[in-house]
């Protein structure tokens, strides 16, 4: 069994169908990007609109929270607020018009909140919430919607409420409304944040791509053709998957659109440029346009289809996590990443056929600008080539400049925060900081713990006493439950009519989403059993809600997926690079090669944002969303380098392949891992501390790979791992000339 430089056996005859079925690909693909937006929905009409997809299905801080309303007339947790300050603070008639105003939403006097059955308010009254840091300068008021409620409708919904011009006649400058705030009004104004940052995105991307292909081949049609190309793919991808989304019901997140627009502008960019250089470098050898664009489809189509389904296949692993939000955003990288190779491998060689040397104008005999040129002194990868002392000496240097890279990673913290995702100056946050100056950080996700016993209206005392030490919990800066001051809790909110459930509130005195929280809340698990002991209560069952509990169990629930998703992300890379080269060998140290600078990438994600810019952890998406990528990226440059050697085999020897293929190779690397670097760092334009995340640690990685990894240490590894590379296959021993024997 002999490696081979090709894909699927179809492949070279699709790439001489295309070329000779060139105008009909061509006018097919303009016709059904023209069809896409006149006929298919816009993504906006199947984007997400709940929170579900962002914790799992089965959370038990989730099932708590359900518990909860079952046993008592209405819920107390809130996932949408209205906040007012005043700092000279909130004069009697103020506070008065805030339970007016929740008493006139419960008796349903306006009939534009009929969706808002009731409203709870609160303020920082002395003694109402202990721990509060001020008194009388600040009031939550809690609203609560009928089930199945979408998220735009409750945002739209409260910012009636706290509207001083709409509902209420009474509000006054002195209330001092602020905004309206909670993890719903949060994910409302990231996904607005997304849209309005889309068009910078996507006016970045036109210029990137001008810069990049127009730079590198001093041309004008080049860099147009490569931009088409990206358009035709992202309009139907769109189309599409929100065809897809409107038919099978399933919501499709906010965070996509970006991701695919630069997903497809480094793809399809990157397949572009090896296909330009492949036309290009035949034309200056003297073929004709057809002949050219023919021969260079030949070559470049099997490693561009292989290195396509490898990243398609390897976003698909996504599929493997438990989390809604992952199986949505796996399979729709996946379909866009087809779609982009499908419109590579077939609109742009037929373009380029087309259009010939025109492509490349004003330069059009100028030389491959990819292509290495003749030097008296040989490449330094050459001599690596030939020299094991020299191929060590980089693989030691590479090496350990990645692990040390990578050392941060140990220290890297998920988390979960849609408030603290925002810029400061966000409605959401602004009201979030006036509600955590008057009351306690805890305040806007306070943590409910219920307790089910039967009698427990019967053992206030207990119950009274199981406060107290709650109270005293590290941490803790007040609890409202049956021991708040009589006449501050209405009936039946702390102690249930059956007498068999009481529920307590707790504020943390910490940001309810940070890993400090989550700790506290750690350590109220452990201690409460103990604390309910030495109260004098017996219960049967006791449950944590809230948004910290659900925060702390979706990153145990990601952390669970780690294995899953990396097992079937090394799992499809690795099948299909043996697949390719034929070998089990070499796809084992590419992919640890890959796996290695993921690990540098997340290193300096974490050394940047938590130890340097003082973030307390990173969203709990990014790393894996840049594992799934990076690695299958990884694995698209190895199947272009290594591609290109193996074919070198067939005329030279191993070592001499390595030092031919690699520099021609390694240039094209290099111009297209740039485009696909910057094209992620342009997701920064999006003013969401998860997305520049996501796009530094994503523009590292891919830098890592094209300009460390592929010309450097993968050539040092196939230098001193020789010809057993290709086990069990065989490469090609060629046959030495002999001089003819003499009489």
């Amino acid at each position: 069994m002999r490696p081979r430089a090709a894909g699927p056996a179809g492949s070279t005859r699709l790439a001489r169908a295309v070329i000779r079925l060139r105008w009909v690909i061509v006018l097919g693909w303009l016709a059904a990007a023209a069809a896409s937006l006149l006929w298919l929905p816009r993504l906006d009409e199947a984007r997400g609109d709940a929170l579900g997809s962002l914790v799992p299905e089965d959370a038990p801080a989730y099932r708590a929270q359900i518990r909860s309303a079952e046993l008592f007339r209405f819920p107390v947790l809130s996932n949408t607020m209205v906040v007012q300050r005043n700092p000279d603070g909130l004069t009697p008639a103020a506070q008065a018009r805030v339970v007016a105003r929740t008493l006139a939403v419960a008796r349903r006097e306006y009939p534009d909140l009929l969706s808002v059955p009731f409203a709870i308010p609160l303020t920082n009254t002395r003694g109402v919430v202990p721990g509060s840091r001020e008194a009388g300068t600040t009031a939550i008021t809690y609203l609560y919607f009928e089930p199945g409620l979408g998220l735009q409708a409750r945002d739209r919904l409260a910012h009636w409420f706290a509207d001083p011009e709409r509902p209420f006649r009474e509000w006054q400058p002195a209330d001092g409304v602020v905004g309206v705030t909670g993890a719903v009004p949060a994910r409302v104004e990231q996904g607005r944040l997304i849209r309005n940052a889309i068009p910078f995105v996507e006016g970045a991307t036109i210029l990137l791509i001008l810069l990049v292909i127009g730079f590198t081949y001093r041309a004008v049609a080049a860099p147009l053709l490569t931009l088409l190309a990206v358009g035709i793919s992202f309009v139907i991808s769109l189309g599409l998957l929100a065809a897809a989304g409107r038919r099978l019901g399933v919501a499709v997140a906010s965070e996509l659109e970006p991701i695919v627009l630069v997903l497809l502008l480094g793809i399809v960019t990157d397949y572009s440029i090896f296909f330009l250089s492949g036309v290009r470098h035949r034309l200056e050898e003297g073929d004709g346009r057809i002949a050219a664009a023919r021969r260079a489809a030949g070559e470049v189509t099997p490693i561009v289809f292989t290195a396509g389904l490898i990243v398609a296949a390897g976003t698909a692993s996504l599929l493997a996590a438990q989390l809604e939000f992952f199986r949505v955003f796996g399979p729709g990288l996946a379909f866009a990443v087809l779609v982009g190779l499908a419109v590579s491998v077939t609109f742009v060689p037929a373009s380029l056929a087309i259009l010939g040397s025109a492509a490349f104008w004003p330069r059009q005999t100028a030389p491959d600008p990819l292509q290495p040129r003749v030097r008296a002194r040989k490449p330094l990868v050459a001599r690596m080539a030939a020299s094991r002392v020299a191929a060590g000496l980089v693989l030691v240097a590479v090496t350990v400049g990645l692990v040390l890279a990578a050392r941060p990673v140990r220290g890297l913290e998920l988390g979960v925060e849609p408030i603290a995702n925002l810029p400061a100056g966000s409605e959401p946050a602004e009201a979030a900081d006036a509600a955590a100056q008057g009351f306690a950080p805890g305040v806007l996700s306070p943590t409910l713990v219920l307790v089910e016993q039967a009698g427990l209206d019967e053992l206030r005392s207990e119950l009274v006493a199981f406060q107290r030490r709650l109270e005293q919990e590290p941490g803790v800066a007040g609890v409202i439950g049956p021991g708040t001051l009589p006449g501050t809790v209405p009936p039946g909110v702390a102690v249930s009519e059956t007498g068999a459930a009481a529920r307590f509130v707790v504020f943390l005195d910490a940001d309810p989403l940070g890993t400090e929280a989550r700790a506290l809340l750690d350590g109220l698990r452990d201690d409460v059993p103990r604390l309910l002991e030495l109260a004098g209560l017996a219960p049967t069952r006791v449950a944590f809600a809230g948004n910290t509990a659900l925060a702390d169990e979706t990153i145990a629930t990601v952390l669970e997926d780690l294995g899953r998703i990396a097992l079937a992300a090394l799992a499809v890379n690795a099948i299909l690079l043996v697949l390719f080269l034929r070998s089990l060998f070499a796809p084992i140290y590419l992919l640890a090669t890959s796996v290695l600078a993921l690990a540098a990438a997340l290193g300096l994600t974490a050394l940047v944002f938590q130890d340097a810019l003082g973030r307390d952890q990173v969203a709990y998406y990014v790393p894996f969303m840049a594992a799934v990528l990076l690695v299958s990226l990884g694995s698209d440059y190895n199947v272009f380098l290594v591609g290109r050697i193996w074919q070198e085999t067939r005329r030279r020897p191993f070592r001499e392949a390595i030092a031919s293929a690699v520099p021609a190779a390694a240039r094209a690397i290099n111009v297209a891992g740039l485009a696909l670097a910057l094209s992620f760092g342009l997701l920064a334009l999006v003013p969401l501390d998860s997305f520049r995340q996501f796009a530094f640690a994503m523009l590292v990685g891919v830098l890592v790979e094209a300009f460390v990894v592929r010309p450097w240490l993968v050539p040092a590894l196939l230098s001193l791992a020789g010809r057993s590379s290709a086990w069990p296959g065989r490469l090609p021993r060629l046959r030495r000339r002999t001089a003819p024997a003499r009489r």
